[in-house]
């Protein structure tokens, strides 16, 4: 391969490139909205179109309707460019459909408008994940503009269900292993962001997650606290009793023997973790969140390496108009636990529950407890030694030229182990955008440099992995 040549067309083709992802923007493929279905599945229109275009063997994959619903689940987007038996073949994943949006959240102009300034593209989807998307069909062009052939054979695998939790996906994944996924030797997944904001980073890890609802029930209706008030067990009291059992103000948790099978964190492991390139404003993500620990390598720590439980909300079952001093005679709790390797989903799930039961015993309440875990996804780890990953390291070497720390994600992305699982191949994750880009928030972004830099680690990619099949 002839990367300063393939380099050499993707900076020619900047503009163009620019206006791809403006054409991608500009559809609000919102997942969530059923109001939004319609474009959801036009944005999967215009992916096929543009593969075709470049000579991409493309088809949409029906998953049929959403459960409960009269709408059409938006199809997977299957894709296949080249068929060498004596090539590789990779399989990429990335997401087409996006967060909602709109001025009225607070955003400086329309989320469906490309905005281009200093440097900087914002837009909904920019950084998660249509900028990455978009960067594989980028990368298709460049290679043709450079009249190079692509080094390996790929497999692209986008869905549009990503973010209202990827319904239908597994069955899909499981159905296609044995089909049009058959011949992999690898997975690319482009649905993360670097740990730092001032330099790549690749991420090896990620922490699962169990999401709880607790329901405690009182009265049968809500009652005045000025007549009731000391005489009845009040849901709320309780509710707040037990949640607070779960966790410190720290972020420690209390539930005893969750910690037991965490590995220890060494000595070497603390020193190199603060040597990483992880400023406080790259590990709060930008938002201005109060840190709770003072030395950098206890905040990554806090967020790689050992679990956490966040509170999320506690809701009135029966929410009545403005202020009000009655007692809720039902609440709902929802929490979420963060695992990490060797911590068995089963095993915390029990030692939650006895936390629960027993915190909500201790009470002597009169009213009724329900437990129930809506949510379940394990941890996942990968080998960094593999080709996979060490193509990628090389790729962003020769892009960025920086040799990037191998990092983990503190949030949780389910269908990574779901692909690892069903497909058994080597999953990697492989970052565009930066941990400031307000990724599910106002004004998203991605910075000009990280959208024309990825399309060259994607190509780099590509040409790293070639050269170490040939020398297999």
């Amino acid at each position: 391969m002839d990367y300063a040549k393939f380099y050499e067309s993707v900076d020619k083709l900047q503009a163009h490139f620019i206006d791809r992802l403006r054409d991608a923007i500009k559809i609000p493929s919102v997942s969530s909205e059923a109001g939004r279905r319609a474009d959801t599945i036009k944005m999967a229109r215009w992916i096929m179109a543009q593969m075709k275009e470049l000579g991409v063997e493309v088809r949409l994959k029906s998953l049929g309707k959403e459960p409960g619903t009269d709408l059409d689940l938006p199809p997977l987007v299957l894709g296949r460019f080249g068929n060498d038996p004596d090539k590789p073949t990779i399989m990429v994943y990335s997401h087409y459909d996006v967060q909602p949006a709109s001025l009225q959240d607070g955003w400086d102009h329309d989320p469906w408008i490309l905005t281009d300034s200093n440097e900087v593209l914002h837009g909904r989807g920019t950084s998660d994940d249509k900028g990455p998307l978009v960067n594989w069909l980028n990368m298709l062009e460049a290679f043709q503009d450079a009249d190079q052939e692509v080094p390996v054979n790929l497999a692209f695998f986008l869905e549009g269900m990503e973010e209202n939790g990827s319904v239908g996906f597994r069955t899909a994944l499981e159905e296609e292993a044995s089909q049009f996924l058959s011949d992999i030797d690898a997975v690319c997944l482009t649905d993360v962001a670097w740990a730092s904001n001032t330099q790549p980073t690749i991420p090896r890890g990620l922490r699962g997650v169990l999401f709880y609802r607790i329901t405690i029930r009182g009265a049968q209706e809500d009652a005045h606290s000025g007549l009731f008030g000391g005489a009845i067990s009040e849901p709320m009291t309780d509710m707040v009793n037990v949640m607070s059992s779960l966790v410190d103000s720290r972020g420690k948790l209390l539930i005893p023997g969750v910690y037991d099978a965490v590995l220890e964190v060494t000595d070497e492991e603390r020193e190199s973790y603060d040597k990483l390139p992880l400023t406080p404003e790259a590990l709060d993500g930008g938002i201005g969140g109060r840190l709770v620990h003072e030395a950098k390598a206890e905040t990554i720590i806090s967020k790689w390496r050992h679990p956490s439980l966040s509170l999320h909300r506690i809701e009135n079952l029966k929410p009545g108009p403005g202020a009000t001093t009655s007692i809720p005679a039902a609440l709902v709790g929802k929490f979420s636990i963060r695992t990490v390797p060797r911590m068995e989903a089963s095993e915390v799930d029990a030692l939650v529950r006895h936390q629960i039961e027993t915190k909500f015993k201790q009470l002597q309440s009169k009213n009724n407890l329900d437990i129930d875990c809506v949510h379940q996804s394990d941890w996942f780890y990968e080998d960094v030694d593999h080709w996979n990953y060490q193509a990628a390291i090389k790729a962003i070497e020769r892009t960025w030229g920086v040799t990037p720390p191998i990092t983990c994600e503190g949030g949780s992305i389910p269908i990574a182990l779901d692909m690892k699982k069903v497909l058994k191949k080597n999953v990697l994750l492989l970052p565009v955008g930066r941990p400031t880009d307000g990724i599910h928030s106002v004004n998203e972004k991605l910075d000009k440099i990280n959208y024309f830099n990825a399309i060259k680690v994607y190509g780099s990619y590509l040409g790293e992995i070639a050269a170490r099949w040939q020398g297999k």
